[in-house]
Protein backbone atom coordinates (compact mmCIF):
# COMPACT_ATOMS: atom_id res chain seq x y z
CA UNK A 1 0.00 0.00 0.00
CA UNK A 2 1.24 3.52 -0.83
CA UNK A 3 0.74 5.75 2.22
CA UNK A 4 1.30 9.49 2.55
CA UNK A 5 1.79 10.78 6.12
CA UNK A 6 1.25 14.51 6.60
CA UNK A 7 2.70 15.75 9.89
CA UNK A 8 3.60 19.05 11.57
CA UNK A 9 7.18 17.84 11.98
CA UNK A 10 9.29 14.71 11.72
CA UNK A 11 12.70 13.42 12.71
CA UNK A 12 15.56 14.88 10.67
CA UNK A 13 17.44 11.60 11.11
CA UNK A 14 17.08 8.25 12.84
CA UNK A 15 18.78 9.77 15.90
CA UNK A 16 16.41 12.77 16.07
CA UNK A 17 13.44 12.23 18.43
CA UNK A 18 11.28 15.11 17.14
CA UNK A 19 7.96 13.29 17.72
CA UNK A 20 9.06 9.84 18.92
CA UNK A 21 5.74 8.05 18.53
CA UNK A 22 5.42 9.14 14.90
CA UNK A 23 9.00 8.09 14.16
CA UNK A 24 8.21 4.64 15.57
CA UNK A 25 4.94 4.46 13.63
CA UNK A 26 6.56 5.51 10.34
CA UNK A 27 9.29 2.91 10.86
CA UNK A 28 6.73 0.16 11.52
CA UNK A 29 4.56 1.11 8.54
CA UNK A 30 7.55 1.49 6.20
CA UNK A 31 8.63 -2.06 7.00
CA UNK A 32 5.39 -3.27 5.37
CA UNK A 33 4.33 -0.52 2.96
CA UNK A 34 5.61 2.29 0.77
CA UNK A 35 5.57 5.33 3.07
CA UNK A 36 6.22 8.96 2.16
CA UNK A 37 6.27 11.55 4.94
CA UNK A 38 5.46 15.24 4.42
CA UNK A 39 6.49 17.27 7.51
CA UNK A 40 5.11 20.80 7.22
CA UNK A 41 7.41 22.75 9.55
CA UNK A 42 10.33 20.72 10.88
CA UNK A 43 13.02 20.00 9.77
CA UNK A 44 13.87 23.44 8.39
CA UNK A 45 14.84 22.18 4.95
CA UNK A 46 13.20 21.16 1.69
CA UNK A 47 15.80 18.54 0.80
CA UNK A 48 14.31 15.00 0.66
CA UNK A 49 15.88 12.25 2.76
CA UNK A 50 15.14 8.75 4.03
CA UNK A 51 14.52 7.60 7.63
CA UNK A 52 13.88 3.92 8.41
CA UNK A 53 12.89 3.16 4.78
CA UNK A 54 10.37 6.02 4.76
CA UNK A 55 10.96 8.73 2.13
CA UNK A 56 10.70 12.16 3.77
CA UNK A 57 9.77 15.20 1.66
CA UNK A 58 9.89 18.22 3.99
CA UNK A 59 7.96 21.38 3.20
CA UNK A 60 10.28 23.54 5.34
CA UNK A 61 7.61 25.84 6.74
CA UNK A 62 9.53 26.81 9.87
CA UNK A 63 7.66 29.02 12.34
CA UNK A 64 5.32 30.80 9.90
CA UNK A 65 2.22 32.07 11.72
CA UNK A 66 -1.10 33.79 11.02
CA UNK A 67 -2.31 34.26 7.46
CA UNK A 68 1.29 33.81 6.27
CA UNK A 69 0.61 30.09 6.78
CA UNK A 70 -1.70 29.93 3.78
CA UNK A 71 1.10 29.90 1.16
CA UNK A 72 2.75 27.14 3.23
CA UNK A 73 -0.41 25.04 3.09
CA UNK A 74 -0.76 25.61 -0.66
CA UNK A 75 2.87 24.60 -1.16
CA UNK A 76 2.35 21.49 0.91
CA UNK A 77 -0.74 20.49 -1.04
CA UNK A 78 1.09 21.03 -4.34
CA UNK A 79 4.00 18.90 -3.10
CA UNK A 80 1.66 16.04 -2.17
CA UNK A 81 -0.11 16.25 -5.55
CA UNK A 82 3.22 16.12 -7.42
CA UNK A 83 4.34 13.14 -5.36
CA UNK A 84 1.09 11.39 -6.25
CA UNK A 85 1.79 11.88 -9.95
CA UNK A 86 5.13 10.11 -9.51
CA UNK A 87 3.60 7.20 -7.58
CA UNK A 88 -0.14 7.30 -6.75
CA UNK A 89 -1.15 7.19 -3.10
CA UNK A 90 -3.69 4.71 -1.80
CA UNK A 91 -4.38 6.80 1.30
CA UNK A 92 -3.30 10.10 2.89
CA UNK A 93 -3.08 10.19 6.69
CA UNK A 94 -2.67 13.40 8.69
CA UNK A 95 -1.76 13.68 12.36
CA UNK A 96 -3.22 16.84 13.90
CA UNK A 97 -6.45 18.03 12.37
CA UNK A 98 -5.52 21.67 11.80
CA UNK A 99 -2.73 22.29 9.27
CA UNK A 100 -1.86 18.65 8.44
CA UNK A 101 -5.53 17.65 8.34
CA UNK A 102 -6.42 20.49 5.99
CA UNK A 103 -3.56 19.65 3.61
CA UNK A 104 -4.57 15.98 3.60
CA UNK A 105 -8.24 16.54 2.79
CA UNK A 106 -7.51 19.28 0.23
CA UNK A 107 -5.01 17.07 -1.61
CA UNK A 108 -7.19 13.99 -1.18
CA UNK A 109 -10.22 15.78 -2.62
CA UNK A 110 -8.23 16.92 -5.64
CA UNK A 111 -6.75 13.47 -6.24
CA UNK A 112 -9.72 11.29 -5.32
CA UNK A 113 -7.63 9.63 -2.60
CA UNK A 114 -9.18 8.65 0.78
CA UNK A 115 -7.98 10.50 3.85
CA UNK A 116 -7.58 9.69 7.53
CA UNK A 117 -7.27 12.56 10.02
CA UNK A 118 -6.01 11.74 13.52
CA UNK A 119 -6.61 14.28 16.24
CA UNK A 120 -3.35 14.41 18.13
CA UNK A 121 -3.24 17.54 20.29
CA UNK A 122 -5.27 20.50 21.45
CA UNK A 123 -7.13 21.18 18.21
CA UNK A 124 -10.54 21.09 19.93
CA UNK A 125 -9.80 22.95 23.17
CA UNK A 126 -9.13 26.49 24.38
CA UNK A 127 -7.81 27.02 27.90
CA UNK A 128 -8.13 30.78 27.95
CA UNK A 129 -6.14 31.52 31.09
CA UNK A 130 -2.99 29.97 29.63
CA UNK A 131 -3.66 30.62 25.94
CA UNK A 132 -3.59 26.93 25.07
CA UNK A 133 -5.48 25.18 22.31
CA UNK A 134 -6.35 25.38 18.64
CA UNK A 135 -9.81 26.80 19.28
CA UNK A 136 -8.20 30.11 20.27
CA UNK A 137 -7.40 30.83 16.62
CA UNK A 138 -10.07 31.53 14.02
CA UNK A 139 -7.83 30.15 11.27
CA UNK A 140 -7.15 26.96 13.25
CA UNK A 141 -10.86 26.53 13.98
CA UNK A 142 -11.60 26.76 10.26
CA UNK A 143 -8.78 24.40 9.24
CA UNK A 144 -9.91 21.83 11.81
CA UNK A 145 -13.57 22.14 10.85
CA UNK A 146 -12.76 21.53 7.16
CA UNK A 147 -10.53 18.54 8.01
CA UNK A 148 -13.10 16.89 10.27
CA UNK A 149 -15.94 17.44 7.83
CA UNK A 150 -14.09 16.25 4.72
CA UNK A 151 -11.91 13.36 5.95
CA UNK A 152 -12.89 9.83 4.99
CA UNK A 153 -12.15 8.73 8.57
CA UNK A 154 -11.33 10.57 11.80
CA UNK A 155 -9.49 8.90 14.69
CA UNK A 156 -9.07 9.82 18.35
CA UNK A 157 -6.52 8.36 20.76
CA UNK A 158 -8.68 8.45 23.89
CA UNK A 159 -12.31 8.48 24.97
CA UNK A 160 -11.78 12.00 26.29
CA UNK A 161 -10.84 13.15 22.81
CA UNK A 162 -13.65 11.18 21.17
CA UNK A 163 -16.15 13.04 23.38
CA UNK A 164 -14.66 16.35 22.25
CA UNK A 165 -15.20 15.31 18.64
CA UNK A 166 -18.85 14.55 19.44
CA UNK A 167 -19.21 18.03 20.92
CA UNK A 168 -17.47 19.97 18.14
CA UNK A 169 -18.30 17.78 15.14
CA UNK A 170 -21.46 15.79 15.95
CA UNK A 171 -21.67 14.76 12.30
CA UNK A 172 -18.52 12.61 12.75
CA UNK A 173 -18.15 9.38 14.70
CA UNK A 174 -14.42 9.00 15.30
CA UNK A 175 -12.65 5.67 15.38
CA UNK A 176 -10.99 5.11 18.76
CA UNK A 177 -7.42 4.34 17.73
CA UNK A 178 -4.71 5.09 20.31
CA UNK A 179 -1.11 5.43 19.24
CA UNK A 180 0.58 2.38 20.72
CA UNK A 181 3.87 2.14 22.56
CA UNK A 182 7.04 0.47 21.29
CA UNK A 183 7.21 -2.57 23.58
CA UNK A 184 10.64 -3.51 22.29
CA UNK A 185 12.02 -0.31 23.82
CA UNK A 186 9.71 0.09 26.83
CA UNK A 187 9.91 -3.12 28.87
CA UNK A 188 9.35 -3.86 32.58
CA UNK A 189 12.14 -4.19 35.10
CA UNK A 190 13.08 -7.69 36.20
CA UNK A 191 12.95 -6.62 39.87
CA UNK A 192 11.21 -3.92 41.89
CA UNK A 193 13.04 -0.56 42.10
CA UNK A 194 15.39 -0.11 45.06
CA UNK A 195 15.60 3.37 46.60
CA UNK A 196 15.92 5.06 49.98
CA UNK A 197 12.37 6.40 49.78
CA UNK A 198 9.42 6.77 47.42
CA UNK A 199 10.57 7.95 43.99
CA UNK A 200 8.08 9.80 41.81
CA UNK A 201 8.63 10.49 38.12
CA UNK A 202 7.14 13.15 35.86
CA UNK A 203 7.90 13.34 32.12
CA UNK A 204 6.66 16.36 30.17
CA UNK A 205 7.64 19.65 28.62
CA UNK A 206 7.70 22.46 31.18
CA UNK A 207 4.82 24.45 29.72
CA UNK A 208 1.59 25.78 31.29
CA UNK A 209 -0.75 23.02 30.08
CA UNK A 210 1.35 20.39 31.90
CA UNK A 211 0.78 22.29 35.19
CA UNK A 212 3.87 21.14 37.07
CA UNK A 213 3.14 23.81 39.69
CA UNK A 214 0.26 21.65 40.92
CA UNK A 215 2.59 18.64 41.04
CA UNK A 216 5.22 20.52 43.05
CA UNK A 217 2.60 21.77 45.51
CA UNK A 218 1.31 18.20 45.86
CA UNK A 219 4.86 17.08 46.67
CA UNK A 220 5.06 19.75 49.36
CA UNK A 221 2.04 18.13 51.02
CA UNK A 222 3.45 14.62 50.56
CA UNK A 223 6.78 15.56 52.13
CA UNK A 224 5.07 15.70 55.53
CA UNK A 225 4.26 11.98 55.31
CA UNK A 226 7.31 10.80 53.35
CA UNK A 227 10.53 12.46 54.57
CA UNK A 228 12.60 10.61 51.93
CA UNK A 229 10.30 11.26 48.97
CA UNK A 230 12.01 12.39 45.75
CA UNK A 231 10.57 13.68 42.49
CA UNK A 232 12.40 13.42 39.16
CA UNK A 233 11.14 15.88 36.53
CA UNK A 234 12.21 15.01 32.99
CA UNK A 235 11.71 17.61 30.29
CA UNK A 236 12.50 21.24 29.64
CA UNK A 237 10.68 24.37 28.62
CA UNK A 238 10.03 28.05 29.31
CA UNK A 239 8.70 27.48 32.85
CA UNK A 240 11.78 25.72 34.19
CA UNK A 241 13.21 28.65 36.16
CA UNK A 242 9.78 29.48 37.64
CA UNK A 243 9.26 25.86 38.69
CA UNK A 244 12.74 25.59 40.19
CA UNK A 245 12.02 28.77 42.16
CA UNK A 246 8.70 27.35 43.38
CA UNK A 247 10.40 24.14 44.53
CA UNK A 248 13.00 26.15 46.45
CA UNK A 249 10.36 28.40 47.99
CA UNK A 250 8.44 25.36 49.25
CA UNK A 251 11.58 23.83 50.74
CA UNK A 252 11.81 21.09 48.12
CA UNK A 253 15.09 22.07 46.52
CA UNK A 254 16.79 18.83 47.61
CA UNK A 255 13.74 16.66 46.94
CA UNK A 256 13.20 17.53 43.27
CA UNK A 257 15.67 16.93 40.46
CA UNK A 258 15.12 18.77 37.18
CA UNK A 259 16.82 16.56 34.59
CA UNK A 260 16.03 18.62 31.51
CA UNK A 261 15.55 16.80 28.23
CA UNK A 262 16.49 13.12 28.16
CA UNK A 263 16.93 11.11 24.95
CA UNK A 264 13.88 8.97 24.20
CA UNK A 265 15.85 5.74 24.51
CA UNK A 266 17.00 6.87 27.96
CA UNK A 267 13.45 7.00 29.34
CA UNK A 268 12.88 3.27 30.01
CA UNK A 269 15.58 3.21 32.70
CA UNK A 270 13.90 6.14 34.47
CA UNK A 271 10.49 4.47 34.36
CA UNK A 272 11.96 1.25 35.78
CA UNK A 273 13.66 3.10 38.65
CA UNK A 274 10.51 4.91 39.80
CA UNK A 275 7.68 3.89 42.12
CA UNK A 276 5.00 6.00 40.42
CA UNK A 277 4.54 8.16 37.35
CA UNK A 278 2.60 11.30 38.26
CA UNK A 279 0.71 13.26 35.62
CA UNK A 280 -0.48 16.80 36.36
CA UNK A 281 -1.65 17.98 32.93
CA UNK A 282 -4.73 20.13 32.49
CA UNK A 283 -5.27 18.55 29.07
CA UNK A 284 -3.91 15.65 27.04
CA UNK A 285 -5.17 14.30 23.73
CA UNK A 286 -3.78 10.89 24.66
CA UNK A 287 -0.57 11.02 26.71
CA UNK A 288 2.17 8.74 25.41
CA UNK A 289 4.14 8.91 28.66
CA UNK A 290 1.28 7.10 30.37
CA UNK A 291 1.58 4.15 27.98
CA UNK A 292 5.37 4.19 28.12
CA UNK A 293 5.20 3.95 31.91
CA UNK A 294 2.54 1.24 31.75
CA UNK A 295 4.67 -0.81 29.34
CA UNK A 296 7.47 -0.65 31.92
CA UNK A 297 5.10 -1.84 34.65
CA UNK A 298 5.03 1.57 36.36
CA UNK A 299 1.70 2.53 37.99
CA UNK A 300 0.33 5.97 37.13
CA UNK A 301 -1.46 8.52 39.29
CA UNK A 302 -2.63 11.68 37.63
CA UNK A 303 -5.26 14.03 36.35
CA UNK A 304 -8.26 12.61 34.52
CA UNK A 305 -7.14 13.67 31.06
CA UNK A 306 -6.22 11.89 27.84
CA UNK A 307 -5.95 8.13 28.00
CA UNK A 308 -5.51 7.88 31.78
CA UNK A 309 -9.23 7.33 32.56
CA UNK A 310 -9.31 4.58 29.89
CA UNK A 311 -6.78 2.46 31.82
CA UNK A 312 -9.16 1.42 34.60
CA UNK A 313 -7.39 -0.42 37.43
CA UNK A 314 -3.97 0.45 36.00
CA UNK A 315 -4.25 4.09 37.08
CA UNK A 316 -5.68 6.44 39.69
CA UNK A 317 -7.19 9.73 38.51
CA UNK A 318 -8.03 13.06 40.14
CA UNK A 319 -9.42 16.36 38.80
CA UNK A 320 -6.86 18.74 37.25
CA UNK A 321 -5.53 21.65 39.26
CA UNK A 322 -6.02 20.20 42.77
CA UNK A 323 -2.72 19.65 44.64
CA UNK A 324 -4.44 18.17 47.71
CA UNK A 325 -6.38 15.61 45.66
CA UNK A 326 -3.26 14.65 43.71
CA UNK A 327 -1.24 14.30 46.92
CA UNK A 328 -3.96 12.16 48.54
CA UNK A 329 -4.12 9.79 45.55
CA UNK A 330 -0.34 9.43 45.45
CA UNK A 331 -0.24 8.84 49.21
CA UNK A 332 -2.91 6.12 49.01
CA UNK A 333 -0.90 4.21 46.42
CA UNK A 334 2.48 4.67 48.10
CA UNK A 335 1.31 3.28 51.45
CA UNK A 336 -0.27 0.22 49.84
CA UNK A 337 2.31 -2.07 48.16
CA UNK A 338 -0.42 -4.57 47.26
CA UNK A 339 -2.33 -1.88 45.38
CA UNK A 340 0.84 -0.87 43.51
CA UNK A 341 1.40 -4.47 42.48
CA UNK A 342 -2.20 -4.77 41.29
CA UNK A 343 -1.83 -1.57 39.28
CA UNK A 344 1.45 -2.80 37.82
CA UNK A 345 -0.11 -6.05 36.62
CA UNK A 346 -3.14 -4.21 35.23
CA UNK A 347 -0.88 -1.77 33.37
CA UNK A 348 1.11 -4.56 31.73
CA UNK A 349 -2.11 -6.38 30.76
CA UNK A 350 -3.64 -3.23 29.29
CA UNK A 351 -0.62 -2.52 27.11
CA UNK A 352 -0.28 -6.12 25.95
CA UNK A 353 -3.97 -6.38 25.07
CA UNK A 354 -4.53 -3.14 23.15
CA UNK A 355 -1.85 -0.45 23.41
CA UNK A 356 1.21 -1.76 21.56
CA UNK A 357 2.66 -0.29 18.37
CA UNK A 358 1.73 -3.56 16.64
CA UNK A 359 -1.92 -3.03 17.62
CA UNK A 360 -1.81 0.45 16.11
CA UNK A 361 -0.29 -0.73 12.84
CA UNK A 362 -2.87 -3.52 12.48
CA UNK A 363 -5.75 -1.15 13.25
CA UNK A 364 -4.47 1.44 10.78
CA UNK A 365 -4.04 -1.14 8.04
CA UNK A 366 -7.65 -2.21 8.54
CA UNK A 367 -8.80 1.42 8.51
CA UNK A 368 -6.83 2.11 5.33
CA UNK A 369 -8.41 -0.92 3.64
CA UNK A 370 -11.87 0.26 4.67
CA UNK A 371 -11.14 3.78 3.43
CA UNK A 372 -9.87 2.64 0.04
CA UNK A 373 -12.85 0.35 -0.48
CA UNK A 374 -15.25 3.27 0.01
CA UNK A 375 -13.36 5.93 -1.92
CA UNK A 376 -14.26 6.64 -5.58
CA UNK A 377 -11.57 6.14 -8.24
CA UNK A 378 -8.71 8.62 -8.14
CA UNK A 379 -8.94 11.78 -10.22
CA UNK A 380 -6.40 11.78 -13.03
CA UNK A 381 -4.11 14.82 -12.81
Amino acid sequence: MNIGLILPGFSASEQDWAIPVLLALARALAARHDVRVFPLRYPFTTRPYVVHQAAVIPIGGGKTRGTARLPLLRRAMTTVVRAHRTKPFDVLHAFWADEPGFVAVAAGHRLGVPTVVSLAGGELVHLRDIGYGGQASRINRWLTRVALRCATHVTAGSMTLARLVARHAPYREPTLLPLGVDTELFTPAATAPQSDGPRLLHVASLVPVKDQATLIRACSLLARSFPSLHLDIVGDGPLRSDLEALATRLGLGERITFHGDVAHDGLPALYRAADLLVLSSRYEAQGMVVLEAAACGLPVVGTAVGILPDLGAAARTVPPGHPAALAAAVRDVLVDPAQRQTMRRAALRAVASRYTLAHTVAALEQLYRTATSRCPPRLQT
